[in-house]
């Protein structure tokens, strides 16, 4: 019997990646069901516009257009809930703005499908760290990334590669198992998973490409004393 996968592309304000990013998806792979749930978390742009052509051309499509800006955490909850209420086997998350590249969806699937322990296989940029300069990661964000998924290493006995990449295919056998909904909302909500995850779990790592664009954002900083935060906070009330 075919495995089902709900493949989710959150996007908010980013219209202009969207189709770019559905075409890279593979839909001529016979050997799963597949869906795919385009969710726009309240843009003011013309997603829900975008999001429609892309539906009216392939029946694989669903749509979800939340009323309210239910914030980064927010939108992938609605679709790992939707997941898992419409018994889907995997979940596939990729971000709207094609900083990932889903080409690859089925080698992970397939890794992730092979390791029935695995909670989660999450797409590294850094396993090849030469890839993530030349894919355009700023070097600020390079050095960043290296120095926080060291920290996260060091507390929790991991040997990550990449702790804040936003790709990631689930299990969905395993995740609902754990409450992910008291899990933030914030765009920290993949760090306080990971958290949860990795005490009764294991996640995989898969080497990816990646493309940053010219967009700019005000909130590393914030990302990352958050970062730091959910490590100790986690660390003072985890046993109690």
């Amino acid at each position: 019997m075919k495995k089902s996968i709900l493949i989710f592309i959150i996007t908010y304000n980013a219209s202009f990646r969207l189709k770019s990013v559905f075409n890279k998806i593979p839909l001529n792979n016979n050997k799963f069901n597949l869906k795919i749930l385009i969710s726009d978390d309240a843009s003011k742009d013309d997603t829900r516009i975008v999001a429609k052509k892309i539906k009216n051309i392939h029946q694989c499509v669903l749509l979800n257009f939340n009323k309210k800006n239910k914030n980064y955490g927010g939108n992938i909850k609605y679709c790992l809930n939707y997941s898992i209420k419409n018994d889907y086997d995997y979940a596939v998350m990729i971000h709207g703005d094609d900083q990932y590249d889903p080409s690859i969806i089925f080698d992970m699937i397939k890794k992730i499908a092979n390791n029935k322990n695995y909670a989660a296989v999450c797409g590294s940029r850094m396993i090849n760290k030469k890839n993530a300069l030349k894919g355009g990661m700023p070097l600020y964000k390079f050095i960043g990334n290296i120095f926080l998924t060291n920290v996260f290493n060091f507390f929790y006995n991991t040997k990550f590669t990449d702790c804040h990449t936003g790709f990631w295919i689930y299990n969905l056998s395993i995740l609902k198992k754990i409450n992910y909904n008291q899990v933030t909302n914030s765009f920290n909500f993949d760090n306080q998973l990971r958290i949860k995850l990795i005490k009764n779990y294991k996640i995989s790592e898969f080497s990816i490409k990646t493309f940053y664009r010219n967009e700019n954002s005000s909130l590393h900083l914030i990302y990352s004393f958050r970062f730091l935060i959910d490590i100790f906070l986690d660390k003072i009330f985890r046993n109690k």
